[in-house]
């Protein structure tokens, strides 16, 4: 199973280059097995950012829900991230448990 991270960027947007450095290097150190990350343009895909409430840039969505309203540092990013690796992990083992 897999986390998508998304992050929500804009040009023009000074603090945006810095966040996607920052979720990038937060995604490579825990493991891009089971997280996926993309930056999401609010110009060109702006239906979708507003579906999920996003009112400014940078914004970080997982997995569908709006978790940062602006760039978190990236202890709070890897606590967020890990806390989700950790329900995908007992899920997969109550799955397996199940299946055997």
């Amino acid at each position: 199973m897999m986390i998508n991270v998304e992050l929500f960027t804009a040009g023009g947007c000074g603090r945006c280059a810095k966040a996607k450095q920052e979720v990038q290097s937060v995604v490579e150190k825990l493991g891009q097995e089971h997280l996926h990350w993309r930056a999401v343009d609010v110009v060109e895909e702006i239906d979708y950012a507003v579906s999920l409430g996003i009112l400014s840039t940078p914004a970080i969505v997982i997995d569908g829900e709006l978790v940062f309203t602006s760039l978190p540092n990236s202890r709070a990013l890897q606590r967020e991230l890990q806390e989700r690796l950790q329900r995908v992990e007992k899920t997969a083992n109550v799955e397996n448990q199940v299946l055997e």
